[in-house]
């Protein structure tokens, strides 16, 4: 699954808000985070660089039990679904195109009402909310799928997830403030250059409770962007999602190392789906190297421990390089890229 989406519309209205110096905020969206928390229930989590949290089903299981509810009751349908098609993991950016959860769910409805039917539209507003459904659900069986999922995910918010969200906000609002305090005086400054020159220009970063190393990023435009990220819990270091910020602003430009630099046969062996994630995970240390080097040894030992690995007290490097290797040719291209964008040609 890509960690990036990029398109042309939006399906909803998206919020406003004060913006730092680098044209970004902080901030959190619950009917983000639990459309997350439904895929991460869902599926099984063993890549290289995990898709949510490392261990998060197992700690939800502890906080939430299960006894009547629709998540768990149609688990094993949705899970069918998702092992026949796999295409519908990339939903996982949906919810970022829609302003609430109440949004989000009358969307759908109408959506599935109308059969999936661009035509019935009523509006352009909702011909745009269409047409982006219809990209992750063009099938009925999608929509079959995608009904039964939102229906169990709004028994989920009403039976847990609302309350457990909220309490979460608080547990960890001193985290927050250290990530804001962190974006504002030091980190978004300095990666202000790079996502300016990317059109990157402006938008929110959004501390996400699913997710660990493996972000989320919709760009809809210069403005209307979401950088999706982890939200350090107590006790972890709030440069986390420093790291990860690094990593998902990257990803175009990693993407695009790739596609120059790979065949329609690396296409058919997986190697470019492979090599898509390996170089977002290095081109964010090449970023970091010219923007804020003294995040680089962090950044290094942060993905090495998601890919199960444990460094020693040195210098990580080579266990990185080592970790995520890349072809020469696709390394080159990366660092080239990402060089060109610091220098604004």
């Amino acid at each position: 699954m890509p960690a990036r989406a990029d398109t042309a519309g939006v399906a909803g209205g998206m919020q406003g808000g004060a913006r730092t110096a680098s044209g970004w905020r902080i901030d959190t969206r619950e009917h983000v985070d639990l459309w997350l928390h439904g895929f991460a229930l869902l599926q099984d989590d063993s890549s290289l660089v995990p898709y949510f949290r490392l261990g998060y089903g197992a700690a939800l299981r502890q906080v939430r039990p299960a006894a009547g509810r629709l998540l768990d009751a149609n688990r094993a349908q949705l899970q069918r679904r998702i092992a026949a098609n796999a295409n519908l993991t990339s939903a996982q950016f949906l919810a970022l195109y829609f302003a609430s959860w109440d949004d989000l769910r009358r969307g759908v409805d109408r959506f599935i009402r109308d059969g999936g039917d661009v035509r019935a539209a009523r509006s352009q507003e909702e011909l745009r909310m269409y047409a982006t459904l219809r990209t992750y659900f063009p099938t009925g069986e999608d929509r079959d799928w995608l009904r039964l999922f939102v229906q169990s995910l709004d028994d989920e918010r009403q039976r847990f997830y609302h309350a457990y969200w909220l309490q979460e906000q608080q547990r960890r609002a001193s985290q927050r403030a250290a990530v804001e305090a962190m974006w504002t005086g030091t980190y978004g400054p300095a990666f202000a250059r790079f996502m300016r020159n990317s059109m990157q220009r402006e938008g929110k970063v959004l501390l996400s409770l699913p997710l660990g190393g493996e972000g989320r990023t919709l760009s809809v435009g210069q403005r209307d962007n979401f950088v999706t990220v982890n939200f350090p819990a107590p006790g972890e270091d709030p440069l986390e999602a420093m790291y990860v910020v690094a990593h998902e602003v990257v990803g175009a430009v990693a993407t695009a190392a790739v596609r120059d630099n790979s065949s329609a046969a690396d296409e058919r062996s997986g190697d470019t789906a492979r090599w898509t994630t390996l170089s977002a995970v290095r081109g964010g240390a090449m970023l970091l190297e010219h923007v804020a080097p003294d995040l680089l040894a962090g950044y290094q030992r942060y993905y090495l421990s998601l890919a199960r690995q444990k460094p020693g007290a040195g210098d990580p490097s080579a266990a990185f390089a080592a970790t995520f290797p890349l072809p020469s040719q696709i390394a080159t291209a990366l660092q080239r890229q990402i060089d060109v964008v610091l220098g604004g040609i």
